[in-house]
């Protein structure tokens, strides 16, 4: 029969054995094709792969003991090699509670998921293909060109995506006909795939080609179920558009809700907001929730202003929710579309452009205010749509493509496609504008005539 004492000295032993195997190095293999790609680890640039490094046995392994080390915080990978979508993995899953024997709990930590990762790198012109339609600046103040609130979700709808994977669901947005979708660096993060269901019901596998390292931002890519195939896209306007008070429209797919949906606000604030990052932040009363991250705030001519992104949950706050600025995203995608023109593209930190011209509307969009949901190729549409006028002073003379078709207000039906429109006021410069009406459309102008004569349009 076996003394205590050798039983204690046993256990004890044994116990030590167990806690020199959980704490014991072990290796993290990181690999790619092709090979050579940079690896940074929390922002640390640690080596190319194949990368290999030990990390303590206690990162990789659950355990109960108070004993050993345990990682604290999570880790992210970023692969970047030139002329390749950078790719980020996210190594680690947590957080979990640190529990003993005895039950006393030690806080939280993570643990790396597999010993061995491996990405498979994408040639950057073959996920950024197309081109990105965006308009460099606002129409000015005076002469304010709005849809709808129906024609804007008629035209937006369409080019919005659901983004699921297996424990997360957000919204995105095509910004190419190629299939290329803004969303959320949240909803893409830890995955290499989602599933993209389209408003038409159309499931498609999404790959994550792009996480933005500092601002909330991902690009994800769908291929087109055929070759001659062109999703619907929005257009991106330049946050120097944007003005508080203004009316936006928020589309995305908030959580125990109809998918699609859209809420409706106005801009409460824009600026910077250091506390929920880097970025120009859009402040809105639309109701934002979760499932509607990564969808498009549109402004009245269904343009997108930004990314919806979160909104503050806080016992007695509400109608408080922020969407990071389009041109944030257009700082992003012109990395890999340097076409963008560099006006739609300014650093953050130059926001507000008091001093800058409104610059012209760039090339890759049709017009000033262009279809939304328009695919690449354009054809003129047939039938008639609906043209509101109104201008202050009331009465302005109207003159739709050379002809005279009275005072102001007035609501005239012309033939789909493009027009160009001419209003007088007595004693004031005259106001111009050439626009394009879709077919069953109904489009409102506006014209505020300045009182000074000889004061610039």
């Amino acid at each position: 029969m076996l003394g205590i004492p050798f039983v204690r000295s046993l256990i004890f032993t044994s116990l030590l054995l167990c806690l020199v195997a959980a704490s014991s190095a072990e290796t993290l293999k990181i690999t790619s094709t092709p090979p050579g790609a940079t690896v940074e680890i929390d922002g640390i640039t640690l080596g190319a792969t194949p990368f290999e490094a030990d990390f303590p046995g206690g990162y990789f392994h659950r355990t109960h003991t108070a004993l050993g080390q345990r990682l604290e915080h999570p880790m992210i990978a970023r692969l970047s090699l030139p002329g390749y979508a950078t790719r980020e993995i996210n190594l680690t899953v947590g957080p979990m509670n640190w529990i003993d024997l005895h039950g006393h709990n030690h806080g939280e930590y993570w643990l790396i998921k597999s010993d061995h990762f491996h990405a498979d790198l994408e040639l950057i012109s073959a996920a950024f293909t197309g081109t990105v339609a965006a308009v460099s600046a606002a129409q000015p103040a005076a002469f304010q060109l709005d849809l709808s609130l129906e024609e804007i979700v008629k035209r937006a709808k369409p080019a919005v995506v659901c983004l699921k994977s297996i424990n997360a669901m957000g919204s995105g947005f095509f910004v190419t006909a190629t299939g290329v979708i803004a969303t959320n660096a949240h909803v893409a993060r830890g995955d290499s795939t989602l599933l993209a269901l389209l408003p038409d019901n159309v499931q498609l596998q999404a790959r994550v080609v792009y996480i933005d390292a500092d601002l909330d931002i991902a690009l994800v890519k769908a291929d087109p179920p055929s070759s001659n195939y062109a999703f619907p896209y929005l257009v991106l306007a330049d946050v120097s558009a944007v003005q508080q008070g203004e009316s936006v429209l928020a589309v995305g797919n908030p959580g125990d809700a109809m998918l699609f949906s859209a809420t409706k606000g106005i801009v409460s604030a824009v600026g910077k907001f250091p506390s929920f990052g880097p970025g120009t932040w859009i402040q809105t009363d639309a109701p934002i929730n979760p499932g509607n991250s990564g969808g498009p705030l549109l402004n009245s001519r269904g343009q997108v202003v930004g990314l919806n992104t979160l909104k503050i949950t806080k016992k007695n706050v509400t109608g408080i929710g922020f969407a990071l600025s389009s041109t944030d995203l257009l700082t992003v995608l012109h990395r890999f579309y340097p076409e963008i023109p560099a006006a739609t593209v300014r650093a953050s930190a130059d926001f507000p452009a008091e001093s800058a011209e409104p610059a012209a509307t760039t090339q890759l969009a049709e017009s000033s205010t262009p279809s939304a949901s328009s695919p690449v190729s354009y054809s003129p549409p047939d039938g008639y749509g609906q043209l509101t006028i109104t201008s202050e002073p009331d009465a302005a003379e109207i003159y739709v493509d050379g002809k005279f078709h009275g005072n102001a207000p007035a609501a005239l039906k012309l033939s789909a496609g493009s027009h160009g429109i001419l209003l007088k006021s007595p004693g004031r410069p005259d106001f111009t504008r050439t626009l394009e009406l879709p077919k069953s459309s109904k489009l409102n102008l506006k014209a505020v005539f300045d009182p000074s004569p000889t004061s610039s349009q």
